[in-house]
């Protein structure tokens, strides 16, 4: 089971990458200016910067389960537009029709039946109103994640089950478009967002995989020591260093968007 609760180590691992994806995603979804927003599973507040920077918003409802990335996303917004909530994505504390822009950033294959996710987001979001969501693409785009797996998996064919590429059917464009038709949103369009992730040399690469949050972490935490130095040394063979030691990968987000009905 993957841990979620401590947001600094959150934004050493992924945080850092969500915050380059945001606004990507932002630019390419075109939200209205002055619209009441929801923010469903805000995580460490990656979206919501963005939101705020980019969008203009009236207000943001931002909705997260875990107590840790809801007080650090507090700390480190700190904007007297958005109202932060410990919520489930199953059952948002809003009311129906509340909000005029609904989105989840890199949350809704984390959540255990995203289908009622997507119903609450088309629940809370008022008809016409815009929604959207983006997912890593686990299976292939998410390089570096996927040459961890890949790694790991040689080494231990157990690590598998926590492989979120075998696991997550939404991170894959068919099935985010699915999902989206499947709450009753019209209008849905998928695309890809990408995005650059270097890595200044190993350590920088491996050094996130410790701070136990989210499944690859979790899994590193539970090896013994000589495990856990055999997957580093797997990973380092593997990984294509430059001359200066960085690593030059790129990570693939799949988005969506549509309107209420």
């Amino acid at each position: 089971m993957e841990n979620w609760a401590r947001g600094d180590a959150y934004e050493f691992y992924m945080g850092r990458w969500s915050r380059k994806v945001a606004p990507e995603f932002l630019t390419w979804f075109d939200p209205p200016p002055q619209a009441r927003w929801l923010d469903c599973g805000c995580g460490t507040g990656a979206l919501t910067a963005a939101v705020l920077r980019a969008a203009d918003p009236a207000g943001v409802v931002a909705v997260d389960p875990s107590e840790g990335f809801v007080q650090h996303a507090k700390r480190e917004i700190g904007d007297r537009r958005v109202r932060f909530e410990v919520g489930d994505a199953r059952s948002l504390p809003l009311d129906d029709d509340s909000v005029d822009v609904a989105v989840s950033g890199l949350v809704l294959n984390f959540v255990p039946e995203p289908a009622k996710a997507a119903a609450e987001l088309a629940r809370v979001t008022r008809s016409g109103g815009l929604a959207g969501a983006y997912v890593w693409d686990y299976a292939e785009g998410m390089q570096f994640i996927r040459r961890f797996f890949d790694a790991a998996t040689a080494l231990d064919p157990a690590a598998g089950e926590l492989d979120e590429g075998r696991r997550f059917p939404v991170c894959q464009p068919d099935g985010l478009a699915e999902l989206w038709r499947g709450a009753g949103f019209t209008g849905t369009e998928v695309r890809a967002v990408e995005i650059p992730t270097v890595f200044t040399d190993f350590d920088d690469f491996w050094n996130p995989f410790l701070g136990g949050q989210g499944p690859a972490p979790t899994y590193v935490a539970s090896l013994p020591e000589d495990r856990r130095a055999a997957l580093r040394e797997e990973l380092r063979r593997r990984l294509p260093a430059e001359p200066d030691g960085s690593i030059h990968l790129t990570a693939r987000a799949w988005a969506v968007r549509g309107l209420a009905p």
